[in-house]
């Protein structure tokens, strides 16, 4: 058995698939508020991170894909609903892609799109050095949350990810999702589709997602989350759980 995480024993199954910084255990107190008895949750940790920072790998989204395909057969969840997060907002419509008579709902948390993501620049330098420097990877937090975080956040966040996962995964899967572009193999699911996004994320927007996610998904629904950055799960746990569960059990 790939090693997960479980929240709820509930009928409609759920696969959760996590950012480029965090792991199957990086939810924050979000958790505390799911609906055990409605959805059973299955958090995975990609190669690399997490309880899986030692299973060797290619650390691609095809990877990811293939684990969570694996991972529900094994479960006996022959259709399941698809939330990610960032970087797992990506690898979850990847994994729409290889399977779509598998996934009943798909949610996107200021999601990366199916579309390459281009990073130029300082940006590339940022973002490319977050695989060795942890000082990179705490200026990318305190970026993605509107430079609204206290110290103490980004700190404990930082040392989570340097903790939770291997320089190398880290370097692999950023070339992978800010390259691959799939969007012509989702674009125009029917699929129901929800996007947040949080009002103070200053990279993955609003506007951002409406000339992918929402271009690309027909019925893709967009709810932008008051006094929330990249993180609702940390920063409304409360108010996050309510209107993600409030799609997934429409």
């Amino acid at each position: 058995m790939i090693s997960h995480r479980t929240v709820g024993t509930g009928a409609h199954k759920v696969v959760v698939l996590h950012d480029w910084f965090g792991t199957s255990s990086g939810w924050g107190p979000f958790l505390d508020y799911l609906d055990g008895s409605a959805f059973g949750y299955a958090f995975l940790d990609y190669r690399g991170y997490g309880e899986r920072a030692d299973v060797p790998g290619d650390f691609t989204l095809a990877e990811i894909t293939g684990d969570v395909l694996e991972l529900a057969d094994r479960l006996g969840w022959e259709t399941f609903s698809l939330v990610g997060h960032s970087m797992g907002g990506k690898a979850a419509q990847h994994v729409l892609a290889a399977a779509p008579h598998r996934v009943r709902k798909l949610v996107g948390i200021a999601p990366v799109p199916a579309s390459a993501y281009p990073l130029e620049g300082d940006a590339y330098d940022l973002f490319h050095g977050a695989a060795e420097r942890p000082a990179n990877r705490r200026a990318i937090l305190d970026l993605v949350t509107g430079n609204r975080a206290n110290a103490v956040w980004l700190d404990r966040m930082t040392a989570r990810s340097v903790d939770g996962s291997r320089p190398e995964a880290v370097a692999a899967y950023l070339d992978d999702w800010s390259t691959l572009d799939f969007a012509a193999k989702i674009a125009g699911s029917r699929l129901p589709v929800k996007v947040f996004v949080g009002e103070h994320d200053l990279a993955l927007t609003a506007e951002a997602m409406r000339g992918s996610w929402l271009a690309h998904y027909p019925e893709a629904e967009l709810e932008v989350l008051p006094n929330s950055g990249h993180y609702p799960m940390y920063e409304i746990p409360v108010a996050f759980a309510t209107a993600l569960e409030s799609f997934l059990g429409a």
